[in-house]
């Protein structure tokens, strides 16, 4: 491997980033000399698609041109609200056509994209918008019979600021996107008003001013093991990535995208918006996962993308009224996780003729991707592994002491290459202790590559727990357990047991009709897995607790 996967080592990260965070990673991107940015890749599919259909959400339609003028427009209400290069803009609000616009205007004036968990509450929405210091924020106004500008208000209501939230000093502005705003908030429609001065070469300037190197988002993680970290992710990182991931996957231009994925989160943002921006795919946002919806989607929209957990595609197979919709026009579903049935797999080819299923594997800090599965590949290795690298960066699995093991031996999972993070935002000290002095990323993920450099998740290291003396990773466990032909979804944490320190019990939902018991489960186990795997305890849940993310809250059936 060449200097281009490694793009050097943490030795000399002097460069200064917005708000001071060190930075030196070269943009050696072949994606990066076509577009230069994610607005200059907006401008390109304005032109380049500019009559096909670009974003379909509710009975608004409108093409790639229609989508580039939007974006132009929200760009330069952006410069008259005062957003300068290197300013963090933030978006609270659910997937719809005013998120695309809004986020994309703001990153296209130079802005660094700060998006918001739509699951969080008014605090830590509060939290995120304090740490980045963001200057504007794009706002939903009732998301979910929730109130966010309530919510929000509530948490930042006192505080040494003089704008519109004496909480958070530094956001200056509030943006709704609604049609009615409270005193000192503003409304999409008057927000880009304000624009309409700016001078069209002011917008263009600013938008081709921006470099392949400088950041376009500020991806907070989710908090699992502490407060929410930024990680900062360049233009040219996301354009190199999201290249890749659209090879890969063969998306291309004519395909209608459903969107279920959130925003918030890179699955949704950018191998959602980004990747249909470089195909000319057709945006379907859906705001929330509700399978009926889906259901209604696929069949009325001709969708053939459908990226999204595997329980998205589970409940989807498992619809009663599954054949009542015509969903011949899918071809393509990427999914991702540590445990992906193999059962789900050959379901999705055999009962609804999808051509290609893929999985896949990153984090925020990874650009949101590291490995991914090829066309072609056996459904076993799909189902059980996440695939490959991605071309010119590297995976390496490493013991406690540091040490590189080979294949079919668990460690951590360490990556190297274009798609690491700049960084968390103003946090050198969580940065040196996630990325080590020869650049490589310490996911704190459990895994092993097979023969073929195919990745397997086991675990994250903090979820493993040690049951007489041996390491249960919870993932291998929930692997098996999904094999039984009644379990429809499952986790399992680890609980204390007074002789072995620690035993599983597993939170198991039953198929519809099945009378599955504990005992039945955990007698069926101790014929397909080793002793020390087997759940000591069971209890039957309807359904799994999940952020936003699809990921299951762990922390919470740790605490029941």
């Amino acid at each position: 491997m060449g200097d281009e996967g490694r793009e050097g080592g943490h030795g000399d990260r002097h460069g200064d980033l917005p708000g001071g965070l060190p930075g030196d990673r070269r943009e050696d991107a072949r994606a990066d000399l076509r577009w230069g940015s994610i607005g200059g890749l907006v401008r390109a599919a304005a032109v380049r698609y500019a009559d096909r259909e670009a974003v379909v959400d509710g009975r608004v339609r409108i093409d790639y041109a229609q989508l580039g003028e939007r974006v132009e427009r929200a760009a330069a209400a952006c410069l008259a609200a005062g957003v300068e290069p290197g300013d963090r803009v933030a978006v609270w609000a659910p997937n719809t056509l005013d998120w695309i616009v809004s986020a994309l205007g703001a990153v296209s004036a130079g802005a660094v994209l700060v998006p918001l968990n739509t699951r969080f509450k008014g605090a830590e929405a509060a939290y995120v918008l304090r740490r980045s210091r963001a200057k504007l924020l794009f706002i939903t106004g009732t998301f979910l019979g929730t109130s966010y500008v309530a919510s929000l208000r509530r948490a930042a209501a006192e505080g040494p600021g003089t704008g519109p939230l004496p909480g958070l000093p530094h956001l200056e502005e509030v943006v709704v996107l609604a049609e009615d705003a409270p005193e000192s908030f503003r409304t999409w429609k008057d927000f880009l008003a304000g624009g309409d001065s700016v001078p069209a070469a002011v917008v263009r300037e600013r938008a081709e001013s921006v470099r392949p190197d400088a950041p376009s988002d500020i991806i907070f993680t989710s908090g699992t093991t502490g407060s929410p970290k930024g990680a900062v992710i360049t233009h040219g990182q996301s354009l190199r990535c999201y290249e890749v991931w659209s090879e890969l996957a063969g998306l291309r231009e004519g395909d209608r995208y459903l969107i279920v994925n959130p925003f918030f989160h890179t699955f949704g943002y950018k191998a959602g918006i980004i990747a249909c921006l470089m195909r000319g795919a057709t945006m379907v946002p859906q705001p929330v996962f509700n399978v009926d919806t889906v259901l209604a989607n696929v069949a009325a929209e001709r969708i053939s993308v459908l990226p999204g957990p595997p329980t998205l595609h589970q409940s989807l197979l498992d619809h009663p009224q599954r054949d009542h919709h015509d969903l011949s026009a899918l071809r393509l579903v990427v999914t991702g996780a540590a445990v992906v049935p193999l059962q789900l797999v050959e379901r999705l080819r055999s009962e609804l003729h999808i051509a290609t299923v893929l999985t896949a594997y990153g984090l925020s800090e990874a650009s949101g991707i590291v490995t991914m599965c090829r066309q072609g590949d056996p459904a076993q290795v799909i189902a059980e592994t996440s695939g490959r690298a991605i071309p010119d960066t590297e995976v390496r699995i490493t013991n406690s002491d540091g040490q590189p093991q080979p294949a079919g031996r668990v460690g951590e999972i360490l990556v190297r290459g274009y798609n690491v993070m700049q960084g968390y935002f103003e946090d050198p000290e969580e940065t040196a202790n996630t990325i080590d002095g020869e650049g490589w990323l310490h996911t704190g993920d459990v895994g092993f590559k097979d023969a073929h450099g195919n990745l397997r998740i086991t675990d994250r290291i903090k979820d493993m727990f040690i049951v007489g003396g041996f390491n249960a990773y919870p993932a291998e466990i929930e692997q098996l357990l999904g094999l039984h032909p009644d379990i429809a979804d499952v986790a399992v944490v680890g609980i204390p047991d007074p002789r072995l320190g620690e035993v599983g019990k597993a939170y198991a939902v039953r198929r519809p009709g099945s009378t599955l018991t504990a005992d039945d489960l955990i007698a069926w186990s101790r014929r397909e897995m080793a002793n020390y795997k087997v759940p000591r305890e069971v209890e039957f849940v309807a359904e799994l607790p999940r952020n936003a993310s699809g990921k299951v809250l762990k922390r919470e059936l740790r605490t029941r």
